[in-house]
């Protein structure tokens, strides 16, 4: 037998034999042992009721009764002028010692999750909204399309920009090789241009992490710290980033998600560029930089033509459209008239000069 049902039985059998002993309901000590065996098994009912209720509304019914008694025994207290002997100040006594414990009971074990720790902080903090923080990674700010989003109003919050991302393009702009020196200074004239944005804000973090060495790391570091989302374009730092549990916003899925959706068996005009990997195979491109791959098509480079799309492929990469060239039968070239054959051409003129029968019927 488990030790709770132990407990239970012993806890009914020490109130039937306190009521048999005390004998406060009836002069014969059975009737009493009934009644007090009754009595504890509701408060054994209870208690089983009670075991699927939360602790913290438990402890908050604890804390209102407690606090309900106490301003039922005040108010009580308060009224010592009363007349005690008349029965409507007693029953009024015992109204006040009856409603404020039920009230505080009832309410404290509504109230009950205010005493989780979660809600107990929060009551210390800040009521103002917090702030959300997105931190920009050195290939979105030398990307340069940052600019144009912020300045659509799509990017909310505070733009964070790590001084050691700073560092690193710095570095960039100082480099020997031309190419990364000019990508640096693009990317410095990007943040430059956002800090001049009127309505975005915008905070040079001085937050740096020195066991950690990498810049993407810092990165994740920081984006933990804050609590907010990093910016950035790297397909490495996007996946390590979602694995250590940092939210990313990247550029590439949101230019990739803004694309035109095209379906299997429409229309669309293409200017062909190149020629095709495949037999007679045209490349063109969308503006978007959708690559178009043209069935039909490489005899038509450097020109504008109507395709009509046969597939769709959508790779981590981006977006590939498949079409083919139909052409027009205005731009197929009709076939020439096979010439008369000798023997008609011979026999025309004679049939032409041979009379009729009505004719020769009217020599005669």
């Amino acid at each position: 037998m488990p030790w709770f049902l132990v407990a239970r039985v012993a806890f009914v059998a020490a109130v039937a034999w306190a009521a048999a002993l005390l004998r406060p309901f009836h002069p014969s000590a059975a009737v009493d042992a009934v009644v007090g065996g009754a009595l504890g098994l509701v408060i054994v009912l209870v208690e089983t009721r009670l075991r699927e209720t939360e602790v913290t509304d438990l402890l908050g019914a604890l804390i209102g009764g407690a606090i309900g008694l106490g301003l039922a025994k005040t108010i009580g207290a308060a009224l010592f002028w009363a007349d005690t002997t008349d029965n409507r100040v007693v029953f009024l006594h015992s109204f006040i010692l009856l409603v404020f414990p039920y009230l505080g009971i009832v309410m404290g074990a509504r109230k009950g999750e205010w005493l989780e720790p979660a809600r107990i902080v929060s009551l210390f903090r800040n009521t103002g909204p917090q702030k959300r923080y997105r931190i920009l990674d050195t290939s979105v700010i030398i990307d340069g399309r940052i600019a144009d989003i912020c300045e659509t109003g799509f990017l909310d919050g505070t733009l964070v920009i790590p001084q050691f991302v700073l560092k690193e393009l710095q570095l960039v702009a100082d480099s020997a090789d031309s190419l990364k020196r000019n990508r640096g200074r693009r990317g410095l004239d990007i943040l430059q241009k956002i800090q001049k944005m009127s309505g975005l804000d915008v905070m040079i973090s001085d937050i740096d992490f020195p066991e950690v060495r990498e810049v993407d790391l810092k990165l994740i570091e920081l984006g933990r710290t804050l609590e907010g989302k990093i910016v950035t374009n790297d397909f490495n730092l996007n996946k390590v980033a979602q694995l250590r549990g940092v939210q990313v916003l990247n550029i590439n899925e949101l230019a990739n998600s803004l694309k035109p959706v095209v379906l299997p068996g429409e229309f669309m005009k293409v200017f062909i560029l190149k020629e095709g990997k495949e037999y007679n195979q045209g490349v063109a491109y969308l503006d978007d930089g959708t690559m178009v791959v043209v069935d039909n098509a490489r005899r038509m480079i450097s020109k504008n033509i109507d395709i009509v799309v046969t597939s769709v492929l959508q790779t981590t990469a981006g977006k590939m459209i498949f079409g083919r060239y139909i052409e027009s039968p205005q731009q197929t070239p009709a076939a020439p008239a096979p010439p008369p054959s000798p023997v008609a051409a011979a026999g025309a003129p004679a049939a032409a000069s041979a009379p009729g029968p009505a004719k020769m019927q009217n020599v005669k």
